[in-house]
């Protein structure tokens, strides 16, 4: 494990393997530990680099003053790519799918390629068709239901909204206490994550210049606010692939392990340069 500093924050992060580098970022309210498996596979071949998002793992709270925004997390990867001093691909799943979009939408000749599974970039919306103004109303009011629900000091409450609402009702219920306190515990970094993905000030077609190879992926079970993001890169991103897993959710990279990371695994593998063998001639 490595520490480092990141706008007066201590930042946790994980480091192993080498070859091209790859950085894996998490989802709301989990850790860098979300991609143990994953970080096992890909150190074969790899240079992997895993942080701890502010306010979750090992990393510190955000105590900054103002409005909190995806440039804070993204200064994280920054760090990360500052240490490998090379173009990496960035992975991410929900929030931190977010979080990549926006570092390679901010600095694109830093990222190689983009993994993303259903990134939760709700600003997107805004722009959108009656439909994704329905999804965006949607998650709106879970947002502002966890926001108010942890003004009022009552954490459990917040935190079954937000469960719920993306693993479906009866989820918080049927979870351990001890991951339910845990999740809890949580819950004023939740509201600040969806205050960052709601002020993003993006919309869909400032990624039509973004001709980086990526791979998105999404569940068919997935609440709408989810899908419809999905449905805009699919159509903005011009060098993009698009995964649908068949029954799976918004937390198909835990309930879905094996098949997500194969499909990341798969696509980095694709973005690889190929080697030069005997047989092979320069043009003069």
């Amino acid at each position: 494990m490595g520490r480092m500093q990141v706008g007066g924050v201590s930042v946790d992060w994980l480091e192993q393997g080498s070859g091209e580098p790859v950085v894996l970022l998490h989802s709301t309210g989990a850790s860098g530990a979300q991609w143990r498996a994953l970080v096992e596979r890909l150190a074969q071949r790899h240079h992997v680099l895993v942080p701890d998002l502010l306010g979750y793992g090992a990393t510190g709270d955000w105590g900054g003053n103002g409005a909190f925004s995806l440039a804070h997390e993204g200064a994280i990867v920054a760090a990360l790519l500052d240490r490998v001093h090379e173009p990496a691909h960035l992975v991410g799943h929900s929030y931190g799918g977010a979080v990549a979009l926006h570092v390679a939408r901010a600095q694109p000749q830093r990222v190689r390629s983009l993994a993303l599974f259903e990134p939760v970039a709700f600003h997107l919306l805004r722009t959108g068709d009656p439909l994704d103004e329905a999804a965006l109303r949607e998650v709106s009011e879970a947002a502002a239901f966890v926001a108010h629900a942890h003004a009022a000091g009552d954490a459990d409450a917040a935190a079954a909204c937000f469960v719920d609402y993306w693993s479906g009702p009866g989820t918080w219920t049927a979870m351990p206490p001890a991951r339910r306190d845990a999740m809890a515990s949580r819950v004023g970094k939740v509201v600040l994550d969806f205050q960052a993905v709601f002020r993003e000030p993006v919309c869909a077609q400032e990624f039509q210049r973004l001709r980086l190879p990526t791979l998105l992926m999404q569940g068919d079970r997935s609440p709408l606010s989810a899908r419809r993001v999905s449905r805009l890169l699919s159509r903005t991103l011009p060098a993009v692939r698009t995964v649908t897993f068949r029954g799976a959710g918004h937390m198909a990279p835990l309930t879905h392990r094996d098949e997500v990371n194969e499909q990341i695994v798969a696509h980095l593998a694709a973005c690889r340069p190929a080697r030069a063998t005997a047989g092979d001639t320069l043009a003069a």
